[in-house]
């Protein structure tokens, strides 16, 4: 932890190395028209070593905004779209039998790569969501008797349709609480789909897209985040929102604790703590204001508070709920 004497030695630091965050977003809005809340989350999860689950109906450009990302770092980068019929095998590899040695060898799975794009994760079955998520917990996966370590960083981009229900398996909350964001995108406005329309309205579209940064950069980054200041008040602020999620009534939100069912685990206050430091970074800031934490907390508690059927019968959900205690929880 950094004493205050250090802040302005750090936010230096964080002033010269994040230069490189510029290039990044430049080289994405290339592609990109808007999602700038998007770019940024996904750019959050990269620095503090998450992962990051992304909801929205088809159409609004996940798929693309993670593979222009990873084609931003020189970094080795899986699409893996998710079957009904895909088993754990396809997802982490498997052990074959060589004739000619009379030898067993492992054959890995596309999981070994930096940048995993798990389109559709809802809709493989328990199994295979339960060998992601294992691997994305553990940074490591078990074929046959053998446990390889995954490359570093290693980084899960999920993408999941929340207008479809048949053939898709809903992740259980328990698997969901291991990203460390829940992204919902909505619509372009107006103006952008427009410009969405000037660019994309092509038969053939191409665009040159450079390699910015190299895993190596991201690792040396991921060590200043470490350093960024966090106030003792700001940590016991993160403490207060993720407590009030378990006990509102402490916080003057009685009218709340009919509504949640579960609240956010000690995980949430760790996620909420790395997240603002990698979102101050963002802003070129070496220390966390309590508004950091805000702007990223819905993503961070979002998918970790869990609505009773009171609330769904008030049509209450999470975000309402979360939203309230960002509200009313006193900001240090």
């Amino acid at each position: 932890m950094a004493e205050k004497s250090d802040v302005t030695v750090i936010n230096e630091k964080v002033k010269k190395e994040g230069s490189f965050l510029d290039g990044i977003l430049f080289e994405m809005q290339k592609v990109i028209i808007g999602q700038e809340y998007l770019l940024e989350r996904l750019l959050v999860c990269l620095l503090a070593n998450g992962h990051i689950l992304i909801e929205g109906v088809p159409g609004l450009a996940k798929t693309t905004a993670v593979r222009t990302l990873s084609d931003v770092i020189q970094a080795k980068f899986q699409r893996l779209q998710f079957t009904p019929d895909m088993l754990p095998a396809d997802l982490t590899g498997t052990v074959i039998y060589e004739p000619k040695t009379s030898t067993f060898s492992v054959k890995r799975g596309p999981i070994f790569a930096n940048i995993i794009l798990a389109d559709e994760i809802n809709r493989a079955p328990a199994k295979v969501q339960s060998a992601l998520l294992e691997a994305m917990q553990e940074r490591q996966v078990t074929i046959g008797e053998e446990t390889l370590k995954l490359d570093d960083p290693f980084l899960v981009l999920a993408t999941q349709n929340p207008i479809e229900q048949e053939g898709t398996y809903p992740l259980p909350e328990a698997q969901v609480d291991r990203f460390m964001l829940k992204v919902n995108i909505t619509y372009p406005t107006k103006e952008q789909e427009y410009k969405i329309l000037k660019r994309m309205s092509f038969t053939k579209k191409e665009f040159d897209v450079k390699k910015i940064v190299t895993p190596q950069d991201i690792i040396r980054v991921r060590s200043l985040i470490d350093e960024i200041y966090m106030d003792e008040k700001v940590e016991r602020y993160i403490i207060d929102l993720v407590e009030a999620t378990r006990n509102p009534q402490n916080y003057n939100l009685s009218d709340l604790k009919g509504l949640i069912q579960y609240g956010a685990s000690p995980r949430a206050s760790i996620y909420l703590a790395i997240a603002s430091k990698a979102y101050a970074f963002i802003q070129r800031r070496g220390y966390v204001t309590p508004q950091d934490v805000k702007s990223i907390g819905m993503d961070v508690l979002r998918h970790r508070v869990t609505p009773t059927y009171e609330a769904e019968a008030e049509e209450k959900t999470s975000e309402d709920i979360v939203k309230r205690i960002f509200d009313e929880v006193e900001v240090p």
